[in-house]
């Protein structure tokens, strides 16, 4: 089994000794109990991992990790991106959490016409604040040293230059002419996909992103839930652009 890697805000250059304390500290020693030996990993959840092992356990919240590897992981190419229209109940951070394991660098959440949830004040600034917890907890939980950014929540607008900006745009729609398994992909640059709303992309919404350089492209012959369909998109497309090789 890999070693748990553990978020920090700080990493040495080199190897040597770190501490791990707060609230990590304690996940290490009171819920994953590691102790003296244990291979562990921190991260800067920004692409940085240091390897070592866990030297010295003291209390509940605090253990000294001796680094003997320090790596740094460059930018995945294509970048992935996949907008996500707000998803009923708990499904958004589902999608998050599903996302985040299969591999995608970037969410940002749509305020979509038909979205039946809707985030407006501090309720929206919790919501978007558990979706960024979710993509960190997957990224740990997935061994990830770059863990994905989530975005502040987008509007339809704010969508449509994100995609006319990219080097490939395309909405997931059931109707699309295109399967995306044969769509023609870039080697390097920026991929971005729209997972709409359960009540799905309406037509003036389509007509946006269109212009912006978007179209509509299916995944297969089911219909996916919206907090499903990113997932899959990912992975289609970590496969295809050599990502998963």
């Amino acid at each position: 089994m890999t070693a748990p890697v553990f978020l920090v805000d700080h990493l040495p250059g080199t190897a040597g000794t770190v501490t791990l304390d707060g609230p990590e500290g304690r996940h290490a020693v009171s819920v994953r109990r590691l102790r003296v030996g244990e291979e562990i990993v921190l991260t800067d959840g920004a692409g940085t991992g240091a390897y070592g092992t866990v030297a010295a356990v003291e209390g509940k919240d605090r253990l000294d990790v001796t680094v003997t590897e320090v790596r740094t992981e460059p930018e995945p190419t294509p970048r992935i991106t996949v907008v996500q229209a707000l998803p009923k109940g708990d499904r958004g951070e589902l999608a998050v959490e599903t996302m985040t394991e299969t591999g995608v660098d970037g969410i940002v959440p749509w305020a979509a016409s038909r979205c039946i949830t809707q985030w407006k004040g501090d309720r929206g600034l919790k919501a978007l604040g558990k979706w960024r917890a979710t993509a960190r907890e997957a990224g740990k939980q997935s061994r990830r040293l770059r863990f994905p950014d989530v975005a502040d929540l987008a509007s339809t607008k704010q969508v449509a230059q994100l995609l006319a900006d990219a080097d490939f745009a395309a909405v997931l729609h059931e109707e699309g002419a295109e399967p995306l398994a044969t769509a023609e992909l870039p080697a390097t640059g920026h991929i971005v996909l729209v997972v709409g709303p359960e009540g799905g992309v309406s037509p003036d919404e389509l007509a946006a992103f269109a212009e912006a350089g978007a179209k509509p492209y299916r995944l297969g012959r089911s219909v996916l839930r919206t907090s499903t369909a990113g997932t899959a998109a990912t992975a289609l497309l970590l496969g295809r652009t050599g990502r998963w090789s």
